[in-house]
């Protein structure tokens, strides 16, 4: 084991250069590939992880798993990823984040190979929640490079930058690979099995661009902590600060702090609505709002760019027009989420006014889940435990949104009714489903979570 733990490790301090205008230039240089290559390899990683959602409907249809079965497969990776979000949150701070990022995108394009040829349910939920473990090196993995290279006053533009990582990989996967799926070349044949494939083959490219350019902690290329490079008024730990037992400490120090664990809770309420509109969305619109497999994933592709600028607004309004203070545009973005929820849910069937309250959602919610789902945590914890921060607020996250996956499959499957035809002495089922209970669910969550924000208005960042 000790190779292996040496290659993942964090490298040692070079000696530290002295010409300042070197100093500045390589700055500039590692932080623009640093906030690039994160962000577009994060985002390609999501691939591999949202396969399983635009091929539920056809493996259903193809009678591979029933819906229960379905709730059951998604939720494994969903559990998977909340364990590995908050282990491999820990693990970051003490890792080379380059190697580690690296090692979890290819690991996670293996279980999806493994899943282009499963068809037995046990092995399916085990590729898949294996798989949720290996894309939990990513998110920790970023935010301790954005610790490492930016600074605390401009970390909202950049964690918003970063964030919209999500709504890039969300957009591949419900637009690509839906149509890739659905419209598939004349004469060869794809069926289910390459929405898994092609997530596989992406996330080997991105791990190969993330090894060749991304960097570890400044201080390994000789350059000083950003906070002294920066001039920072909030300054974070400097690099002999990074010893395994100050940042292991630092970590405990984490679990005390109560706004952590209520950030927490409301992120893990949000993810019920977030991962139910991504997991059960498009089948929700083709079972109920009438559409085929491309243009219901289209629909939900709208949702998912309208977050790309969700996530930038937030990082720029919450920095620029409130100091640095998330809470007052947690409201703001927590209000722009919900209600549209309930014209998606309860308006009229126009497709025009569907298609606005889906921007809309995608715009509020992206920006309040680039606050929930880590940069508040980050603000209010010690500055060299980001990774362990991270992981603790994604424990939570992905706990809710994995039991939302099974119990919003078990609650479509109970409501199932199925008519039986003959047809020319055929017999012929076709299945409806109710999806009444899950809405509520779904839309109370966000309630809930928005409640919870609310509550930390006067949360500051810790100096």
């Amino acid at each position: 084991m000790k190779p292996l733990l040496k290659f993942f490790a964090a490298g040692s301090d070079a000696p530290r250069l002295t010409d300042n205008s070197v100093i500045d230039t390589e700055y500039r240089r590692h932080r623009r590939n640093v906030i690039l290559v994160i962000t577009l390899c994060y985002g390609l990683g999501y691939v591999c992880r949202l396969a399983l959602n635009v091929v539920k409907k056809p493996m259903m249809d193809a009678g591979v798993f029933t819906p229960e079965e379905m709730g059951l497969i998604g939720s494994m990776l969903l559990y998977g990823y909340a364990l590995g979000k908050f282990s491999n949150g820990i693990l970051a701070d003490h890792a080379n984040v380059k190697r580690f990022f690296a090692a979890g995108l290819l690991l996670s394009a293996l279980m999806n190979f493994g899943m282009s040829m499963s068809t037995v349910v046990w092995l399916s939920a085990l590729f898949w929640a294996l798989n949720g473990w290996f894309q939990g090196f990513g998110a920790p993995a970023s935010v301790v490079a954005m610790a490492n290279w930016f600074s605390n006053n401009e970390r909202g533009r950049y964690y918003g930058i970063w964030s919209t990582a999500h709504s890039i990989g969300e957009g591949l996967t419900y637009l690509g690979i839906a149509l890739l799926i659905a419209l598939p070349p004349k004469g060869l044949g794809l069926h289910w099995s390459w929405g898994f494939v092609t997530p596989a083959a992406i996330c080997v490219l991105a791990a190969g661009i993330l090894y060749r350019y991304l960097q570890d902690r400044p201080q390994t290329l000789g350059l000083p902590p950003v906070s002294e490079w920066r001039r920072d008024s909030i300054t974070r730990a400097s690099s002999a600060a990074r010893d395994a037992a100050t940042i292991v400490r630092d970590q405990l120090r984490v679990l005390a702090i109560p706004s952590i664990w209520i950030i927490a809770l409301a992120s893990a309420s949000m993810y019920v609505t977030r991962y139910a509109i991504n997991s059960w969305g498009n089948v929700y619109l083709q079972e109920i709002r009438g559409f085929d497999l491309f243009d219901a994933n289209l629909f939900i592709f709208l949702n998912t760019a309208a977050g790309i600028l969700g996530c930038v607004a937030f990082g720029f309004i919450s920095d620029k027009w409130f100091a640095a203070r998330r809470p007052p545009a947690n409201l703001m973005f927590g209000l722009m989420e919900l209600v549209p929820l309930f014209i998606i849910f309860f308006g009229p069937s126009n497709h025009y006014l569907l298609a606005a309250a889906l921007v809309l959602y995608g715009f509020g919610l992206s920006g309040i889940l680039a606050s929930l789902g880590g940069l508040f945590a980050i603000d209010v914890a010690p500055k060299n435990v980001a990774g362990a921060a991270m992981g603790f607020i994604g424990i939570f996250s992905y706990i809710g949104a994995g039991m939302q996956d099974y119990i919003s499959g078990r609650l479509i499957y109970e409501s199932e009714v199925r008519l039986v035809f003959n047809i020319s002495d055929a017999t012929q089922t076709v299945y409806f489903y109710d999806y009444s209970a899950p809405i509520l669910f779904w839309v109370g969550a966000s309630v809930v979570s928005v409640v919870l924000a609310a509550t930390l208005w006067k949360v500051k960042a810790r100096g």
